[in-house]
């Protein structure tokens, strides 16, 4: 049974940082693609970034340049580095897998297992 949990969300100001994690078990990790999404009140989820096996990565327009996604395969974990956030950024985040190796979309439609999430809170 696949099993993601998220945590490293937190309140923090404008400008600021933040770390994400999500802890995988339940799948074979080092053979999924995986990503980040985000939902804020009252709008659509979307997509943030995702990783395939062979490490390539994909972002949205809105996180390029302040966003890194990263994988531990070692650890079975996936991170989210958030740098120079924004009130924008507000959100709660998602950490998501699906049963193959490539990420051809950044689409909440092609990821079938989630995590719970993690609240973000960006102050102005």
């Amino acid at each position: 049974q696949v099993q993601l949990v998220e945590s490293g969300g937190g309140s923090v100001q404008a400008g600021g940082s933040l770390r994400l994690s999500c802890a995988a078990s339940g799948y074979t990790y080092s053979s999924s693609c995986m990503g980040w999404f985000r939902q804020a009140p009252r709008k659509q989820r979307e997509g943030v970034a995702s990783i395939d096996t062979h490490g390539r990565t994909n972002y949205a327009d809105s996180v390029k340049g302040r966003f890194a996604i990263s994988k531990d395969n070692a650890k079975n974990t996936l991170s989210l580095q958030m740098n120079s956030l924004k009130p924008e950024d507000t959100a709660m985040y998602y950490c998501a897998t699906r049963d193959y190796w490539d990420c051809p979309l950044l689409s909440r439609s092609i990821f079938p297992y989630w995590g719970q999430g993690t609240q973000v809170t960006v102050s102005s």
